[in-house]
């Protein structure tokens, strides 16, 4: 099915699995080993070593979108009811989440707003987070709101703080706008576009940005240039964007899904060729999550076929892990690469652990 002697291979063994009542809408781990997930029933739970402790139970309105602070201090969380939720990851002692729950710190009401995408900066305690037309920018660590960011041109549709902290992107009609953490108040940087920028990504070196487009293209900017490359082609709108932390031609590799179909984009040495795409063609059904191993180029997609599959060097498949029969969701690597943990379309969440037999993936 996916290439001689690939199923002998053994990248990932399951690790453990466990579930929630409904569809698991987000997972994350922390720089310390945990990881949370939320559910479509309004769950919020927390992992660590194959113990699952629940910070909010079902039966509230569903929690679309969770984070940890870069250095594992909190845990946020935002949903349909305009809330957003702040854990304090620090007061039950790190090491073992056994002897308690988190604290829930801080609950900021914005409701009717919808919270659906929400983000922490990597260079501070800064957290990021949609309110209809406005990102709104809030201090974990005093507690209080830093600044409000007008979109104007529609509701925000993504968001993306710059690997270097020194710039957030937000995504909506008419493309992306850049605004500088040094200065709130500049006006933004608009990388201008003849549609809504549905999703965008930052490379990890910060040089590059990437936007999926409601017309079916993806724009990649060098920031900074005037220039930006464009890519054409794909059946269907960019639900997902994933950028390598090391490619060929001193770039990284830019992976994107559109419905079932998959694209890797390599940036040829010279600019004026731009990048050349190579098509991973497998899945189904919707791609729904689209991820590079933190550490190499070992690509993660899990769609609604019920298939996550490891793409070795980005190129072929080595491994197709299942266990969610009704489709995955969502997907994360912890951050050694060691573990990648999902969530199914039926509540199902699990955790696969790098087999020794493996290495040498990437």
């Amino acid at each position: 099915m996916y290439g001689v002697g690939a199923k002998k291979k053994v990248l990932f063994q399951p690790h453990w699995q466990g579930s929630l009542s409904e569809y698991v809408t987000a997972v994350a781990w922390s720089s310390n080993g945990l990881l949370a997930a939320s559910s479509a029933a309004g769950e919020v739970v927390v992992w660590q070593d194959g113990n699952l402790v629940s910070l909010l139970s079902a039966g509230l309105v569903s929690v679309d979108c969770l984070a940890f602070s870069s250095d594992g201090k909190f845990l946020a969380a935002g949903g349909q009811d305009g809330k957003v939720r702040v854990w304090s990851m620090a007061s039950p002692e790190i090491r073992g989440i056994r002897g308690g729950s988190p604290d829930l710190i801080a609950t900021l009401d914005n409701a009717p707003s919808w919270v659906d995408k929400l983000a922490w900066s990597p260079a501070c305690n800064h957290l990021a987070f949609s309110l209809g037309r406005y990102v709104q920018i809030w201090d974990a660590d005093a507690q209080t709101v830093i600044t409000t960011l007008p979109f104007a041109n529609s509701s925000v549709l993504d968001l993306a703080w710059r690997p270097n902290g020194e710039s957030i992107a937000i995504a909506g009609n008419g493309g992306v706008k850049v605004w500088s953490t040094i200065d709130w108040d500049d006006d933004p940087y608009l990388i201008d576009m003849p549609s809504a920028s549905i999703v965008t990504a930052w490379s990890g070196d910060s040089k590059y940005i990437a936007s999926g487009n409601f017309d079916n293209t993806i724009t990649v900017l060098e920031y900074g240039s005037p220039h930006p490359w464009m890519m054409r082609g794909f059946p269907g709108k960019i639900s997902n964007l994933t950028w390598s932390q090391r490619g060929s031609s001193n770039a990284p590799l830019l992976a994107a899904s559109s419905i079932e179909g998959i694209a890797v984009w390599k940036k040829e040495v010279d600019d004026k060729d731009g990048w050349n795409a190579r098509v991973l063609d497998l899945h189904e059904r919707k791609v729904q999550a689209l991820l590079f191993h933190p550490h190499n180029l070992l690509l993660a997609s899990a769609a609604d076929d019920g298939w996550l599959c490891l793409w070795t060097k980005a190129k072929q498949v080595g491994q197709i892990l299942e266990g969610a029969k009704g489709g995955f969701s969502c997907l994360a690597w912890s951050q050694d690469g060691k573990q990648l943990a999902a969530g199914g379309q039926d509540g199902e969440l699990i955790i696969w652990s790098e087999s020794k037999r493996g290495k040498g993936f990437g």
